[in-house]
């Protein structure tokens, strides 16, 4: 291997709870909500698929759905569908869904999984190019710097910036062109087997990781230094 891919949400870094996002919210705009009826918008957020990067939704509505499976190919499209889906729940204040929307692309929404800075330096040392491929609507470049990550990364390849989304080949092809790369020498790590195993299709190598919570995942990256070699 001399090149390995990483998706972002839920590979590298992890976004916060939905409890954190609304009560960050409410905190910065001075919106009041009861303890128990925070606790029923934090579950009916969850169920709804509303937080960016957290668990997908229950159902998608029917007139969501076209809006669903392109919501990657344009920043639009990426508020308009994850706004969508968070107004399906009732919040105090209009002025919330955008609020919330603008909150989760803060660094301060994401953390790094505990074995990431390690790992993506351990790759930087073996001499290893290294590329973020994401399927997104906005600039994650400022998180990676926020949080020190940035110096290992070579090159960002976002849905968004294309207009094509993974699992469609032609993402993965951008990517490595931009790093250089042979795609039969290039690893991709995420942690989604429909959307990130479509690197190989190109011909790369796939690893897979859990989609957890930080805390419940110290480790799961330190395999990919094995293949590095």
């Amino acid at each position: 291997m001399t090149t390995v891919l990483f998706d972002f949400s839920g590979t590298l870094f992890r976004i916060e709870s939905a409890e954190s996002w609304l009560r960050s919210v409410l905190r910065a705009t001075g919106v009041a909500m009861s303890e128990p009826e925070l606790a029923g918008t934090v579950r009916a957020l969850e169920a709804a698929g509303a937080l960016p990067g957290g668990p997908p939704p229950v159902r998608v509505p029917d007139e969501l759905a076209g809006l669903w499976r392109v919501r990657d190919e344009s920043a639009d499209l990426h508020r308009a569908a994850y706004t969508a889906l968070c107004r399906q729940v009732p919040l105090p204040d209009p002025a919330l869904y955008d609020a919330l929307y603008d909150r989760h692309r803060t660094p301060a929404a994401w953390s790094p999984y505990p074995d990431a800075h390690d790992v993506l330096r351990g790759l930087r040392e073996r001499g290893l190019r290294v590329g973020v491929v994401s399927n997104i609507g906005w600039d994650l470049r400022p998180v990676f710097r926020e949080h020190g990550l940035d110096a290992y990364v070579d090159a960002y390849t976002l849905s968004y910036e294309h207009g094509v989304q993974k699992p469609d080949p032609r993402l993965f092809a951008i990517a490595c062109e931009a790093l250089g790369a042979d795609p039969r020498s290039t690893l991709m790590v995420g942690d989604n087997r429909w959307a990130d195993g479509g690197a190989a299709a190109l011909g790369c190598a796939v690893q897979f990781v859990d989609h957890l919570p930080a805390a419940q995942r110290p480790d799961g990256l330190r395999p990919v230094l094995e293949w590095a070699g």
